[in-house]
């Protein structure tokens, strides 16, 4: 009797300890399950967590001529490119002057008094005359993603940092004078319907440098109305450094 006892009570003790493995494997799973729900839980990814949620100014990274479809079309290409990192809610405007047969829109009249962020969540700057105070700073003109642009400063080709404005550092509207009649010409590629008029629209510099690094002239320095360009057309914006970007503001 005694030996059937201590037979059963081993046998007890067995199935108690195969039960407590059982239970803690079970535990472990869904321990681990429970993790993996809290990762992938599409609720855990808030709003301010999204690239976009904050972003209020960027360069495109689309390149393009001097034919934006005008300044509607222009200010569709930024609407897109915001709207594809989350920040369509807002109203964008294209940093661009246009003569308007004589009645001039100033880029800087269109994009509302700021403040202004880029994409990884640095102040570009408060106001608008804290804005046209800036000179042309890689690391704060990047794009809707993030992504610096080409220039001086890394000596990556191809080189894309004239941005196309056809404005002055003020942010207004900028003509230059006719070498052959000493008259003013527009910088503005027909009010940006054109990739064939010469010369071509007035850039700024995204990273505010010259060549080899040059920053001692204003002409380099300036994000926004540095120089002239040859043409309208992508192959004469490419041949000063430019891609036929061009700066995006939330007006709102």
């Amino acid at each position: 009797m005694m030996i059937a006892s201590f037979t059963r009570a081993s046998a007890l003790r067995s199935i108690i300890q195969r039960a407590a493995t059982v239970l803690g494997c079970v535990c472990a799973l869904a321990a681990l399950s429970g993790c993996g729900d809290e990762e992938d839980d599409p609720e855990s990814t808030t709003a301010g967590n999204q690239p976009g949620s904050n972003l209020s100014f960027f360069v495109t990274s689309s390149t393009h001529d001097g034919n934006l479809g005008g300044l509607e079309g222009a200010d569709r290409i930024c609407d897109e490119l915001a709207t594809a990192v989350g920040a369509g809610d807002k109203t964008w405007r294209a940093y661009l002057s246009t003569a308007n047969n004589g009645s001039p829109q100033h880029a800087r009249d269109r994009i509302g008094t700021g403040p202004w962020m880029n994409a990884m969540g640095m102040m570009v700057a408060a106001n608008l005359d804290a804005l046209h105070s800036l000179t042309g700073d890689a690391d704060l003109f990047i794009d809707e993603r993030g992504q610096p642009i080409n220039g001086q400063w890394n000596g990556v080709a191809p080189n894309q940092h004239d941005i196309i404005t056809g404005s002055g550092s003020d942010g207004r509207l900028i003509s230059t004078l006719d070498p052959n009649t000493n008259m003013p010409q527009q910088t503005t590629c027909n009010d940006w319907t054109s990739n064939t008029v010469t010369p071509g629209p007035q850039v700024g510099h995204s990273d505010g440098m010259g060549p080899m690094m040059n920053t001692a002239e204003p002409r380099f320095t300036s994000w926004n109305g540095g120089h002239a360009t040859p043409g309208c057309s992508s192959a004469a914006l490419q041949m000063t450094g430019g891609a036929g970007r061009f700066y995006c503001f939330a007006a709102n």
